[in-house]
């Protein structure tokens, strides 16, 4: 019975207020949707798949996926990206986003590079009415027994969203910031209107490997990272650093008032997979909401010839 109220009151507060982005632990596993300016930034053809469910425990949870490819492209001196992400909130609210990215690769100096990124992309956001419940259908002894007065409103919304970024980095260092929904679309689902708040993002990283004098082949690098987000008043920090070795890689993160972070991966030449839990610390707690699990995938294409232009950028796999 608390699942059910807490399910309803979760959906009916996210049509009431301004609507926040999903959000994926794993955010440099998934380029492209953390920044636009990332698209072409392996050179070589790359695709990625992303999965997370949040909070399985309960019936309000949310269930997110994201796939993405993208390549670096002599003759648009950049690269150009796919991008397609779908997010289910309590198998109520579906919104699913198909976006088109570009990213020009400029070179600064000898050491520095930057990449300016756009991408364009159209949102269609769905909720099944059937799903909700509402306060008239409550019995207080037997539950939700009764049918609703309530006449469904609306339900379907489609629009087009605009984002931009940048990347500048050298051969151990990146930072990047990127501004998304730049046209503050309408997403309203019921009446009236309800802008979707711009949100910007502040993101880097370093790799620093450690005896890199040494003879031997595998040496061990840690990748410290940092990534900062603001959504009209919602504030997102993540703070932590990874450690890689040979091909597996293990690190822990923070992230402010919401959850301890346990990450780990395993990659190839070509191929590279990702685990994450969250350890929910904020008042939910874990043992209510089981914590989030994330997976990431990416296979890497080999090129026949890299591009001379194009220059490697060195951040976090996961």
């Amino acid at each position: 019975m608390k699942k059910i109220l807490f399910s309803s009151l979760f959906i009916l507060s996210a049509l009431a207020s301004n609507a926040q982005d999903l959000e994926f632990t794993q955010f440099y596993a998934n380029p492209m949707y953390l920044n636009p300016a990332f698209a072409g930034s392996n050179g070589c053809a790359r695709f990625a798949a992303n999965y997370r469910n949040q909070w399985p425990a309960l019936s309000g949870n949310y269930v997110s996926y994201a796939a993405a490819y993208d390549q670096y492209f002599d003759n648009i001196s950049g690269g150009f990206g796919v991008i397609l992400t779908n997010d289910v909130q309590a198998k109520t609210l579906n919104t699913t986003n198909l976006g088109l990215v570009y990213s020009y690769h400029l070179r600064i100096n000898r050491k520095w590079t930057a990449l300016l990124g756009a991408k364009a992309a159209y949102t269609q956001k769905f909720l099944d009415w059937d799903k909700l419940t509402f306060g008239d259908m409550i019995d207080p002894r037997r539950g939700f027994i009764y049918s609703t007065n309530d006449v469904p409103r609306g339900g379907s919304r489609g629009f087009f969203d605009a984002s931009a970024g940048t990347v500048i980095y050298n051969k151990n260092f990146n930072i990047g910031f990127a501004a998304n929904h730049l046209n503050t679309p309408n997403e309203s689902l019921i009446v009236g209107e309800s802008k979707l708040p711009m949100r910007f993002t502040a993101h880097a990283s370093a790799n620093i490997p450690l005896g890199g004098n040494s003879k031997y082949k595998n040496v061990t690098t840690i990748m410290p990272s940092i990534l900062y987000s603001y959504q009209r008043g919602f504030q997102q920090l993540n703070i932590g650093t990874y450690v890689k070795y040979s091909n597996f890689t293990a690190g822990a993160y923070f992230r402010n008032k919401d959850a301890f972070i346990l990450t780990m991966g395993v990659q190839t030449d070509q191929f590279r997979l990702g685990y994450s839990y969250d350890l929910t610390v904020s008042k939910l707690n874990n043992g209510v909401s089981a914590g989030s699990h994330e997976i990431s995938m990416q296979y890497l294409v080999k090129c026949r010839k890299k591009s001379v232009k194009f220059r490697t950028i060195s951040c976090p796999t996961f």
